[in-house]
């Protein structure tokens, strides 16, 4: 096992990871901006090392500096969380060349995964569905309308190596295409460095379902389960859930083999999440697979009792993992509401400023996963989650009540927050009964809550 990890990340996650190398008694190094100096995950680890300004660019995706501190201080590997560094090749890379374990997939898996459209292609050669569309990049707007014209509108242009919602349009007519496409490509290129695009068919009621892997270095592949991710504003996520209401049996497994078919057909290693569109009449599709741990992993911790991030801590130190397939149960319901420092009844606008009070309950069948604390500043330089609430019960209804209660009953003060809007939510009559798709907040949350 490690004697020290650094991890290269800030806020819950950083704050998760933190509490997980504790547990495994592994010395830890926190990094942190200039606007992060008081933050809690600083105060959390044994070390921090500055790495640089508040902006992102100077400071987390700053990776000379990130290997710098780790080399510095002696660390054995780095955890990078989720986002920033997580998903980039030439970070794990470079660690590697550091003589650093990175606590991820193989940098060939991430760039392999990274491209969307070969990783289609790899799917499709391991017989995982796949949405169907361009086999590679469009060239030109040429061939893009031939694309499109033959898969039929509304189609989507994604960026090959994209994500988060960025370098991604929904056109639904050929008069349409252009302007996207083009929007699209310039997206892309200032987001990710790479302007490719390729194009797929549109699934208009699907829902958006993950299926949690974890795989070692001993031939050994399982799944965890799903989740159901369709509720989400402009792409970013806003409650997640499992198991996925509607979800049959049968369409359960079948998910669980095409995710372990899909980690096993790229050499996976680690955790990761295989994504799916799942439409009506249990059709599934892939969708991309996240190289990395996802924001969500707590619902599947509730549900299964696997210790997620442990788990990565000990396949990266080369270790089998904890448990078997046969020996994984699914108990109960889980559900997470991400909590953003931002106004969901103002276009989910950002409200950075310092907490005057910070009250989240817990208790039996609830956890809360935070970066901040009472006093802490919310910059307006980093992503508004600033916690989770996830909560645990033997069945739906029982849970949907117990986050309802449990976030009634939380005081925060001095910024606002999307809890009121994740009331609504609990509180829609489509969602109570489980009528969910990924057009849920445009389609239903303005309509009656009485369905």
């Amino acid at each position: 096992m490690f004697g020290k990890v650094l991890v290269a990340n800030r806020g819950e996650i950083a704050c998760r990871v933190l509490q997980a190398c504790r547990e495994l008694k592994i010395a830890t190094v926190a990094v942190y901006s200039e606007a992060d100096a008081g933050s809690l995950h600083v105060r959390m680890a044994d070390e921090a090392v500055c790495i640089g300004p508040a902006p992102n660019a100077d400071s987390y995706l700053n990776s000379a500096n990130i290997i710098s501190a780790a080399v510095i201080t002696g660390a054995d590997a780095i955890h990078p969380g989720y986002g920033n560094l997580s998903e980039d090749p030439n970070f794990a890379e470079a660690c590697e060349a550091c003589g650093l374990v990175f606590i991820g997939p193989p940098a060939d898996v991430i760039a392999a995964m990274g491209d969307k459209a070969q990783a289609r292609r790899t799917m499709r050669d391991a017989g995982v569905p796949v949405v169907p569309g361009s086999a590679n990049g469009v060239r030109d707007l040429r061939e893009a309308r031939e694309i499109a014209d033959d898969l039929g509108y509304p189609v989507m242009v994604k960026a090959a190596r994209g994500g988060g919602g960025r370098g991604l349009r929904i056109i639904h007519n050929p008069e349409q295409l252009g302007a996207a496409l083009e929007q699209a490509t310039s997206e892309a290129r200032n987001a990710f460095g790479n302007g490719e695009m390729y194009i797929e068919r549109y699934m208009e009621n699907a829902r958006h379902v993950e299926v949690q892997v974890l795989a070692d270095d001993h031939d050994n592949v399982v799944h965890l389960g799903e989740r159901d991710c369709s509720i989400q504003y402009r792409h970013q996520k806003l409650v997640e859930e499992s198991p996925c209401p509607g979800v049959s049996r049968s369409l359960r497994r079948r998910l669980g083999e095409a995710a372990v078919r899909a980690a096993e057909a790229v050499g996976y290693r680690n955790a990761g999440t295989v994504e799916f569109l799942v439409a009506e009449r249990g059709r599934f599709y892939f969708i991309e697979m996240n190289t990395r741990i996802q924001v969500e992993h707590p619902v599947t911790e509730m549900l299964t009792g696997v210790d997620i991030v442990r788990e990565q801590i000990r396949i990266a130190a080369g270790e089998q993992l904890s448990c078997e397939q046969g020996q994984i149960w699914f108990n109960g319901h889980a559900l997470e509401c991400r909590i953003l420092a931002a106004d969901g009844e103002r276009d989910f606008v950002a409200s950075p400023g310092r907490i005057e009070r910070w009250e989240l309950p817990v208790g039996p069948g609830v956890r809360v996963d935070s970066g901040v604390t009472y006093g802490s500043e919310v910059s307006s330089y980093y992503d508004p989650m600033i916690a989770k609430v996830i909560c645990w019960d033997q069945d739906r209804p029982k849970v949907i009540a117990r986050m309802e209660a449990t976030l009634r009953a939380a005081k925060i003060e001095g910024i606002r927050t999307t809890i009121p809007y994740q009331l609504r939510i609990l509180g829609n009559a489509y969602f109570r009964r489980g009528e969910v798709n990924i057009h849920f907040v445009e389609r239903r949350m303005g309509l009656d809550e009485g369905g």
